[in-house]
């Protein structure tokens, strides 16, 4: 019998639509107008481990970004990026659907869990350090974030 009350907060969804990049026109890293972002501003991330080993998931924020991840995020740059955690091999795996990559990095915690000494033996942090990791993007792609 009462009418609902009336909400005074401004609704965070939906958002506006995102635009993509006109099919005609792809947009890569080798623009000469590319900046270097760190990988933040494009992907978010979430890392975990299995004994020894860590899994680093990278989602894409957007999905016209996925091309330019892959281009960038390769299982050598992660490796190179990595190197002083990781003495193994880095293995990219796609999540096709969910515009993300897994990357699996073999002998990366110090033995893993209680045989670590490491400050971070679970490897939780790993996703953020590699978050750090600098990558080119066009302003218009960027602009898709905005």
């Amino acid at each position: 019998m009462f009418p609902a009350p009336k909400s005074r907060r401004q609704p965070r969804w939906p958002s506006p639509p995102l635009r993509l990049p006109e099919p005609s026109r792809r947009i890569t890293a080798s623009d000469a107008d590319n900046i270097e972002v760190p990988l933040l501003r494009l992907a978010w991330a979430r890392s975990g481990d299995k004994g020894d080993t860590s899994n680093i998931g990278v989602i894409a924020r957007h999905p016209a970004l996925l091309p330019l991840l892959r281009e960038q995020l390769t299982e050598a740059r992660v490796a190179e990026w990595l190197a002083h955690l990781v003495k193994g091999r880095v293995t990219r795996y796609e999540l096709p659907g969910i515009d993300a990559f897994n990357f699996v990095c073999e002998q990366a915690l110090g033995g893993g869990g209680m045989a670590s000494l490491r400050n971070d033996p679970l490897g939780k942090g790993m996703g953020q350090i590699l978050l750090a990791m600098p990558v080119r993007v066009s302003p218009a792609l960027l602009a898709l974030l905005a």
